[in-house]
């Protein structure tokens, strides 16, 4: 593909008016240990940057496990829920307030949302917490969105966050999914063992070597690796949405794609958009129960 071809279908994110930002934690707390107070007001600065280019703007972040990690006094990040729960409850204050100081000295208004798989999984909250979104998004308010780890079990869980913004991407029908990272990109191999891995500028959302390409895990910060990321731009295809993996670590990261600029990995959305029930149904209907039969029926079904 050309460079031309490539800096066309960057245009995307130029030409979109509802645009998400998942931030992970390693963006917003320094290095695990609690929020990064710069680093919030830089991503409300571009955020505003954003909203006076005429775009609205959802925010995914990440960070108050390790913010409540901070406030509680632990160094390592625990291993059962109810401690990663307490942790959640006590750092979404912190990091709720600073999202709040920041946005508030550039003369906007944010909201706070916290989600739940089952508040998606249901139709008719579904409903309601895309019509809230949407009524945020008209009176000019910045959505800031995380899961409420608080409250939720392993079965009820998003997952990570990268999930979590390209489900809400498909929920208000969004056009561009920015996912921001530590990392350049989507590169051809693990870059950090393998010298001669190359960046992806551009690819097919539904490309099934991408899996491949996004290897394992990445800071020990979060929950997400590149394979979430590479897993959530295929979900935000289903409506329609293309996906944008950056580094959160470039300079006016996201004024620089709203201009156009090629920066990270674009994955396109290739095909039609699913009818917006059929994507309720794909993202969020689990499997439950069971189906007993007797040895004869069992024998049949061998």
């Amino acid at each position: 593909m050309s460079a031309t071809e490539i800096q066309n279908a960057f245009s995307v994110v130029q030409q979109a008016r509802h645009v998400i930002i998942k931030v992970g934690s390693s963006l917003v707390t320094n290095e695990g240990r609690g929020v990064d107070l710069d680093a919030v007001s830089r991503w409300a600065g571009q955020i505003a940057g954003l909203r006076a280019a005429g775009k609205d703007v959802i925010l995914v972040s990440s960070g108050a496990i390790a913010e409540g990690m901070r406030r509680l006094g632990w160094t390592q990040r625990p291993r059962e829920m109810h401690q990663l729960q307490a942790a959640a409850a006590v750092g979404q204050m912190g990091l709720a307030q600073a999202y709040e100081t920041a946005f508030s000295a550039r003369g906007m208004v944010a909201a706070q949302i916290l989600l739940t798989h089952a508040d998606l999984a249901d139709r008719q909250r579904y409903l309601n917490a895309r019509t809230t979104l949407l009524t945020l998004l008209e009176q000019g308010v910045v959505p800031i969105i995380n899961e409420n780890d608080t409250v939720v079990t392993d079965e009820i869980k998003f997952g990570d966050n990268d999930t979590l913004g390209a489900l809400v991407t498909n929920l208000v029908e969004g056009d561009v999914l920015i996912i921001l990272t530590d990392q350049s990109g989507l590169y051809s191999a693990d870059p950090r063992k393998h010298a001669d891995a190359k960046l992806i500028s551009q690819a097919d959302a539904e490309d099934a070597s991408l899996q491949a390409m996004a290897g394992g895990a990445g800071t020990g910060i979060g929950t997400g690796g590149m394979a979430t990321k590479v897993t959530a731009a295929r979900r935000a295809a289903r409506s329609g949405a293309h996906t944008v993996i950056a580094s959160g670590r470039e300079p006016d990261v996201l004024l620089r794609l709203a201009r156009g600029e090629i920066v990270g990995t674009q994955l396109l959305a290739g095909r039609a958009k699913l009818a917006a029930r059929k994507q309720w149904m794909a993202d969020h209907l689990q499997l439950r129960g069971w189906v007993t039969v007797d040895d004869g029926a069992a024998r049949r079904l061998r």
